[in-house]
């Protein structure tokens, strides 16, 4: 008997309430405009927390959506696999908080700290899990508060980044849909281009730390922007030999959302057509591990994803992490 594929059956989305636009950074005494946003990154407005709304909260709401859209429960979810790099708490792990908020008694959980990839190392992990006959069902999820670790001092950062969650459903199929194709690499070398430097166990939280600020994220842009490139690029071309595809067999991509030169750039080593991309950085920003989940679902609620389509999901993060889906439909 050959072994299940793991397929997605629902996508869910969340953002809070307030959208902030790029005009509304001068307030902030930020010396930036909205021309000089949209033509470095295509960012026009991001979506940011407020009034008690949580990394966990947003994550229960796009659940919630998933598990409708799959025609599951609460009580049919085995696992639990919360990517984030903003939890509410360092303890305990935002996914079991969310296992609680869903009422999922039987679930395992934990969380996924791959960044911005969070959600396709997630997608691997349930997946494996699906394949080895562990679960049946797993609900992945990418979610993220970076409104709260980010300086909003900074203009090399707190112009790029949104709060957001996305998640999908997976479950068991023997009919070669689902995910036919994965790739996952790290380079822990390249960790201080983008990074938190301190208010970790290393070095927590003081006065002087918080004066400093040093316990927001930090990031080299340049040097950042020219990995992101590499690195998707090699996850694109991986995944698409490991499943024995081009470029031309993909019917959709659906990228991190991080630039939209990025993405153009991404696009065009594989050979991909823009109309084949999906974009929406210009609306939510950078959501870190919530980028590429929040595309997904709007892609299945638009109707942008049919039967018989094959996409591939790329991403590319701090740590540095990338990694790349294939996913039949």
């Amino acid at each position: 008997m050959s072994r299940p594929y793991a397929r997605i059956t629902g996508t869910g989305h969340a953002v809070p309430a307030f959208a902030m636009q790029n005009s509304d950074f001068a307030s902030l005494g930020i010396d930036t405009s909205d021309a000089w946003i949209r033509e470095r990154t295509g960012i026009r407005q991001r979506y940011i927390a407020r009034n008690g709304e949580t990394c966990v909260s947003l994550a229960a709401d796009a659940s919630r959506q998933a598990m409708a859209e799959a025609g599951v429960t609460a009580a049919d979810i085995d696992l639990i696999v919360f990517g984030t790099c903003s939890p509410d708490k360092l303890l305990p792990a935002a996914g079991v908080e969310l296992q609680a908020q869903l009422g999922a008694s039987k679930a395992s959980a934990f969380d996924l700290n791959a960044a911005c990839t969070s959600f396709v190392y997630g997608l691997s992990v349930g997946e494996g899990f699906i394949a080895s006959g562990a679960a049946k069902t797993v609900l992945v999820i990418g979610a993220e508060k970076l409104s709260g670790i980010i300086n909003w001092k900074d203009r090399n950062t707190c112009v790029l980044f949104g709060d957001g969650a996305g998640a999908a459903v997976l479950q068991p199929t023997t009919d070669q849909r689902g995910i036919i194709a994965r790739f996952m690499r790290s380079d822990g070398n390249l960790a201080k281009l983008l990074y938190r430097p301190k208010g970790g166990s290393a070095e927590p939280v003081t006065p002087e730390i918080i004066a400093e600020g040093s316990h927001l994220v930090a990031m080299a842009g340049r040097e950042t922007f020219k990995h992101a490139v590499y690195s998707m690029n090699e996850a694109l071309d991986v995944a698409l030999a490991d499943a024995g595809l081009t470029g031309n067999d993909i019917d959709l991509l659906i990228p991190h959302q991080a630039n939209l030169r990025i993405i153009e750039a991404t696009a065009k080593h594989g050979d991909i057509p823009m109309d084949k991309v999906y974009v929406n950085v210009d609306r939510y920003g950078n959501t870190s591990a919530a980028s590429v989940p929040i595309a997904l679902d709007e892609c299945m609620r638009s109707g942008r994803i049919l039967p018989g389509m094959t996409v591939m999901m790329v991403a590319f993060g701090a740590g540095f992490t990338w990694s790349s889906a294939i996913h039949r439909f």
